[in-house]
């Protein structure tokens, strides 16, 4: 059986992580949360990448949580042990890699809110995007409550965490939830040139996500002092 998630590293020093279970829309179940996990400490531990790429598989980048896992855990404190102890959020708050996520199809629940965390989001013009989490009674608690009012209007992120209704490519890009909005055959090549022009200027790429979160830029700092 092959793992649901992918990860590859470039000559450029671009670590891809693929989401890699399109028979599921790529839905996030605990495997590929701890996979994701890991390949995002890896990224962080190999000095030749400066730049992770997060893609989605077949038809869509992510139709969000496995919800078929809800409810699997053994009480509540161990699952909130579980996701304290494969923080990915943290993780890519925190990362010294510039983040990329190449979004298209289905872009919903954790699905948008792991590319909330990114640096830079490039959507093909058929993604779609929401966080449909009320629709089950709970809230997008992967960032989304907290992520989007950072990045859309107020009143805009509002509508979308408290209707759950999806929101088209153009009209994501119009409210600055995504960076560029490209037709699905142009996608990969997009993609591309905002690599390469982060690459190029990598503190400038990261500076958006630090600001909004308020995080200091570590990635060039030496070790602590004594």
């Amino acid at each position: 059986m092959t793992d649901p998630v992918r990860f590859e590293i470039d000559p450029q020093g671009v670590a891809t992580i693929t989401l890699d279970r399109p028979e599921r829309l790529n839905a996030i179940n605990l495997r590929m949360r701890d996979l994701l996990w890991e390949y995002l400490a890896a990224a962080d531990a190999i000095p030749e990448v400066r730049a992770i790429l997060f893609r989605g598989e077949g038809r869509c980048f992510s139709a969000g949580a496995d919800i078929s896992e809800f409810g699997t855990a053994p009480s509540i404190m161990a699952a909130r042990r579980a996701r304290h102890d494969r923080d990915i959020w943290w993780q890519l708050i925190t990362h010294r890699c510039v983040t990329l996520a190449r979004m298209h199809g289905y872009c919903y629940g954790a699905g948008l809110e792991l590319p909330l965390f990114c640096d830079l989001r490039i959507a093909g013009t058929d993604a779609r995007l929401a966080l449909p989490e009320v629709s089950l009674a709970y809230i997008p608690s992967a960032g989304g409550t907290q992520m989007l009012p950072r990045i859309a209007p107020p009143g805009v992120a509002a509508h979308l965490i408290l209707t759950g209704e999806p929101i088209d490519a153009e009209t994501a890009l119009r409210w600055g939830i995504v960076d560029r909005v490209v037709p699905p055959d142009g996608l990969d090549a997009a993609v591309e040139a905002a690599l390469a022009a982060a690459l190029a200027d990598p503190a400038a790429a990261r500076a958006r996500r630090l600001r909004l979160l308020g995080v200091a830029d570590t990635s060039e700092a030496g070790p602590p002092l004594p």
